[in-house]
């Protein structure tokens, strides 16, 4: 091939996650933001007014957002206003690797016009490009994430992955969606050393750009269309469904070797409108754009997080007692994802709450909802291929995470979350205060990492190009609801117990009223003795 040929292959490859777009009203990201979305509309609004102020998230991709004062593609529009920019661990040179793909992406996050507002508006943005194809690779895609990780003082928050690298690029000699390329335990690494989410889009076939979507330790992002109106649907378009027939053998190239799902929440990506680098109002449809609504979901949570744990420190007689059960703990990545992906939606509650007030039923390609799906009916698998856990929810998050930590040491609330470690060979149980009521369901997830070690040559405690990543594998810990009085995890009436995943998920229906307790069970050890883990629980009481 020649450099030019070269160069369009690349071009295909890495582009493979971006989206198309076409000259279109402005509507629709009020839509995705909106209450036919994710709602986080909601929560701009009195009495919740959360807007992501000072908390800080990131983007990483091939270019980047336009930065006002340095560039010129910036000179129309002053409303998405980037923190820094970078090119990977350097600072970015004026007009160069600015991308409107980057820049669309950033709207989705942290635009402020009032027009297309993005999800959280007063988010501080920090982005690094990591230049062309032809210069770059998953060593320098690492580096750039890193980066980006350590700004803020080391206080970001999330981390947006609208892109990825394809197979055919990666250097192993036998290259499989198996975990183990560079940037894919880069990701793993850096968020347990950083204490960052992930959020990564999805792939979409064609000989997309599947690395790194076989992480372990982030959010992958599946995208959703609208039916009469409401994000309801997984898009055609996604890459996440069992492959069959003459395509079989390319896109099992494309999703995770064995048993281990790769597709976590689902989010808004089909026909949003954002703003292009002209001040040109288009469409974009992809997973570029579900994962940007998740990443900035992280941002409105973390403000309240904040703002919470301040008010404990100011002043705890005007708390209330889920106000008083709050501490950093707030800030883990690992109850993050446990509290977005347990806040759901899958299927639309009737009014009587016993799909706890959720606001929509999502549905997969072929029109299956999430009582159909493998993981609904089989304890070993805690995601749907295609949904994950469903569709995200910036406002039912909130209420996931508003009620407060809560420790196993004493009964807990209906809904809460925590953030604790369980011995090897034992467990923690969460007993519910109150008896939960019969024929309501109940929605528990328990998150984890994967142990990625760096390999630091040079002792600096940080990435360097050349340096390599050691996998120490994933510790098996398994998921219960019990009879309050029960000790024989046998006789759970719900369980999840997946041996490849770092998720366990349960949405399951209480089969009598009566008092329950939630196990985190650790089953089998394959790294360290004692393991972190995220907890989200909601339930139903029985009035």
């Amino acid at each position: 091939m020649t450099q030019r040929q070269i160069g369009k292959k690349i071009s295909w490859l890495v582009w493979g996650l971006s989206a198309s777009w076409l000259i279109a009203p402005a509507q629709a990201l009020d839509d995705s933001v909106g209450e036919a979305g994710i709602n986080a509309n909601q929560l701009h609004q009195n009495p919740y007014d959360l807007i992501g102020r000072k908390i800080a998230i990131g983007q990483v991709e091939i270019g980047r957002p336009s930065f006002f004062g340095i560039d010129k593609a910036i000179s129309w529009n002053q409303k998405l206003a980037p923190a820094q920019v970078f090119y990977r661990d350097t600072a970015a040179k004026a007009d160069i690797d600015v991308d409107p793909h980057a820049a669309m992406v950033a709207g989705v996050m942290v635009s402020a016009d009032k027009t297309l507002k993005g999800v959280a508006p007063g988010a501080r943005l920090y982005a690094s490009a990591v230049g062309s194809p032809l210069k770059s690779g998953q060593p320098e895609e690492c580096l750039s994430a890193q980066h980006v990780a350590q700004q803020n003082g080391g206080d970001v928050r999330a981390i947006n992955f609208s892109f990825g690298e394809s197979l055919q690029r990666d250097s192993r000699s036998e290259s499989l969606l198996d975990g183990n390329a560079l940037l894919t335990q880069c990701i793993d690494w850096s968020a347990r050393v950083h204490n960052v989410i992930y959020v990564i889009a999805g792939n979409q076939g064609s000989g997309g750009i599947p690395i790194p979507t076989d992480h372990f330790n982030g959010i992958t992002a599946a995208y959703s269309t609208q039916r009469e109106g409401i994000f309801t649907k997984v898009d055609f378009a996604n890459l996440s469904a069992a492959p069959l027939g003459i395509g079989r053998r390319l896109i099992n190239q494309e999703i995770n070797v064995g048993p281990r799902r790769a597709i976590s929440l689902v989010a808004p990506g089909s026909n949003i409108s954002v703003y292009d680098l002209e001040g040109k109002v288009v469409e974009v449809s992809g997973t570029s754009f579900a994962a940007p609504h998740i990443t900035a979901s992280v941002a409105l949570l973390q403000e309240y997080g904040d703002r919470t744990l301040r008010d404990t420190l100011l002043d705890n007689a005007q708390l209330l007692p889920s106000q008083l059960n709050w501490s950093l703990d707030s800030r883990r990545h690992e109850v993050m994802k446990a509290v977005l992906l347990n806040s759901a939606d899958k299927i639309q509650d009737q009014g009587d709450g016993l799909y706890l007030d959720m606001s929509r039923t999502i549905e997969a390609k072929d029109s299956r909802n999430w009582l159909d799906s493998d993981a609904y009916k089989d304890d070993s698998i805690p995601l749907d291929m295609q949904m994950g856990t469903g569709h995200l929810n910036a406002f039912r998050a909130y209420q996931q995470f508003s009620p407060g930590q809560w420790s196993p040491t004493a009964v807990v609330p209906p809904v809460g979350w925590d953030y604790r470690t369980v011995e090897e060979s034992s467990s923690q149980d969460y007993v519910l205060a109150q008896p939960l009521l019969q024929d309501s369901f109940v929605a528990l997830t328990l998150a984890w990492d994967r142990m990625v070690e760096l390999e630091d040559t040079n002792n600096n405690k940080v990435y360097d190009i050349g340096e390599d990543f050691r996998d120490r594998g994933l510790n098996n810990l398994d998921l219960f609801l019990m009879p309050v009085d029960e000790n024989d995890i046998s006789k759970s009436i719900c369980a999840s117990i997946s041996r490849v995943d770092s998720v366990e998920h349960i949405f399951c229906q209480v089969p009598k009223s009566g008092r329950y307790k939630i196990r985190v069970q650790y089953h089998r050890k394959v790294n360290e003795p004692s393991q972190p883990y995220g907890l989200a629980w909601w339930t139903l009481p029985a009035q």
